[in-house]
């Protein structure tokens, strides 16, 4: 595997966090449950990162697994906002520096609130975007935590 490194893994490695990471750059995996298999991992704990608009006017991050979909309802409240919504895919680069399907919660242009689904802490690791298409990146909540903030709460429901 080559020394390709992402801003994510140059955080992670700046933070001395321990992180394995993944390359399914040569595939033609798109989905994040393509992403899963072709990288022989359970889905449910390959995460995905959303990023919705409040009625507020403030931006939430939501982590849930990828073959899952995200509660509107559940998520609004976890944040304590009457509703939120997906944001749409031309706004995500200008606000976070990420494409879609390249979005990671660490390192974004700003920190947003970010909530990670409760079904994390059933894994000793989760995998997610290393903030490029084709890249991902492993790690423990523990770990995670010692680079961003997030709290664990129930925001996905079956897809």
């Amino acid at each position: 595997m080559s020394e390709f490194k992402t801003n994510v893994m140059r955080m992670l490695d700046k933070a001395k966090v321990k992180y394995n990471h993944y390359s399914y750059a040569d595939t033609d995996a798109v989905s994040g449950t393509e992403v899963a298999a072709v990288l022989h991992q359970n889905p449910e704990r390959v995460f995905k990162t959303l990023v919705t608009l409040a009625k507020s006017g403030n931006h939430y991050v939501f982590m849930i697994p990828v073959e899952k979909e995200l509660d509107l309802k559940k998520a609004a409240a976890a944040v304590g906002e009457k509703s939120v919504e997906m944001l749409k895919s031309k706004e995500l680069l200008p606000l976070t520096g990420y494409v879609h399907g390249g979005c990671s919660p660490i390192g974004m242009k700003k920190f947003f609130t970010t909530v990670i689904d409760i079904s994390a802490q059933n894994f000793e690791t989760i995998i997610f975007s290393a903030g490029k298409i084709g890249y991902q990146v492993e790690l423990s909540l523990d770990d995670l935590c010692k680079v961003i903030k997030f709290e664990l709460k129930e925001v996905s429901c079956q897809a």
